[in-house]
């Protein structure tokens, strides 16, 4: 049989127009063209000014915890192999009730596909009630030991409850749960893929932006 192709799964980051970032954030994410062949000039080049966790990226310890580990000390197989897609019905939160029937078990990479998928990438404006992780659910998924978790918006935790982000995170990320956030399946179905996902290597980095795409098993 012929190998099925990758699904690229990364949220576009515009050139020369606005995006989506998290509203705490000091300031808005911009990538601006400053040379334009296309416009006359020599070459085409474009400067980046975006924080670590703008766009598709991935969470390291030390964005939460005082001495975690850095993103360029992440294990290179911590976002490459098998994963697996799990769709969440509830339009609120991810929830343990909803996630038991799946046995999620030590070492796996889960990627939860919500309707964030579908609705929350529509615009450039950043949308409020999205769904995001139960703080239970954080601490079910350390408890099994899984090595890589990934939701389909800007952060795991509400934006209407900080608690709830900071818990989230430091509950995954002190067990080593790297989290991949801002991936987009709103192509992709429920069940078991190849996960192909490496950060830039920024030393002693909180997060990494990635490029992250899937392919059927």
């Amino acid at each position: 049989m012929a190998k099925l192709d990758w699904i690229d799964i990364t949220v576009p980051m515009p050139v020369d127009k606005p995006m989506q970032y998290f509203p705490d954030d000091p300031q808005p994410p911009k990538i601006e063209r400053i040379y334009d062949v296309d416009k006359g000039d020599r070459v085409t080049m474009s400067q980046i000014n975006i924080n670590s966790h703008n766009g598709t990226h991935i969470d390291s310890p030390l964005h939460f915890i005082y001495g975690g580990s850095s993103i360029d000390q992440m294990p290179l197989d911590t976002a490459v192999g098998p994963a697996r897609v799990i769709e969440i019905k509830d339009d609120e939160s991810i929830k343990v009730k909803e996630l038991e029937p799946y046995n999620i078990g030590a070492g796996e990479r889960i990627l939860f596909k919500t309707q964030n998928s579908e609705k929350a990438y529509k615009g450039d404006k950043f949308v409020e009630d999205y769904v995001y992780m139960a703080t239970e659910t954080a601490h079910y998924l350390a408890e099994r030991k899984i090595r890589l978790v990934g939701i389909d918006y800007i952060t795991i935790g509400s934006y209407h409850d900080k608690q709830n982000i900071g818990e989230t995170h430091e509950t995954l990320l002190k067990n080593s749960v790297y989290i991949l956030e801002m991936i987009n399946l709103s192509g992709v179905e429920p069940g078991e893929y190849e996960l192909l996902c490496l950060t830039l290597r920024m030393e002693r980095g909180d997060a990494g932006p990635c490029r992250a795409i899937l392919r059927p098993l």
